[in-house]
Formats: C-alpha cells, sequence, structure tokens
C-alpha cells in the first residue's frame, strides 16, 4: 500500500510537463472559490490572473527555468509570462467544458 502513496507522491511533486499536466495540476490544488473564480472570468478578463494565479504558475512550474519542458509545450520561445497565461487560458477552457467545477 505504501508504494501506492510513495508513487502518487512522486507523480504530485514532479514538475509538469505539458499543458494538459499543469492544468490537472491545478485542479488537484485549486479550492473550489478559486475554481469558480477562473470559470467565472470573461475571456478578455484572465489577463487579471497575471498577478496572482500567474505568478504562482510560474514560480511552482519552473517556467523560468532553462530548458523547462512545460515553457516548451506552450510555444517555441514564448515568455514564461506568457507561457503562465497559455495555462491560465487552457484552465479557463477547461473549467468552461465543465471539469473540475
Amino acid at each position: 500500500m505504501t508504494e501506492i502513496w510513495s508513487a502518487l507522491n512522486n507523480e504530485i511533486l514532479r514538475t509538469p510537463r505539458t499543458v494538459y499536466e499543469a492544468v490537472n495540476r491545478l485542479l488537484l490544488i485549486m479550492n473550489d472559490t478559486e475554481r469558480r473564480a477562473v470559470a467565472s472570468a470573461e475571456e478578455d478578463e484572465l489577463v487579471g490572473f497575471h498577478f496572482c494565479l500567474g505568478v504562482a504558475i510560474r514560480n511552482a512550474f519552473g517556467l523560468h527555468n532553462p530548458g523547462s519542458e512545460l515553457a516548451a509545450a506552450c510555444g517555441t520561445d514564448i515568455h514564461p509570462d506568457d507561457a503562465s497565461g497559455v495555462i491560465i487560458r487552457a484552465l479557463w477552457e477547461r473549467l468552461q467544458d465543465g471539469e473540475g467545477k
């Protein structure tokens, strides 16, 4: 049984490599209030998450790290600020589809 928990712990601590993995991780760690705030935002309001959720994503997921697989998954030669925007938009889209609410 502890092998399962150990594997889960390793998975949770591993930096996401794709936008899909990043969104899944966010849905695991965000509370209902945070999810509702993103879900209820209009598309043009997503930029408002740049200095809160965006900073957390950039720091926790290592988007400033050279060679970041996640940053590369967000687009070629994309700035970390823009990469977090890609992830926030993907999160918003997933919430619009009713997932994670």
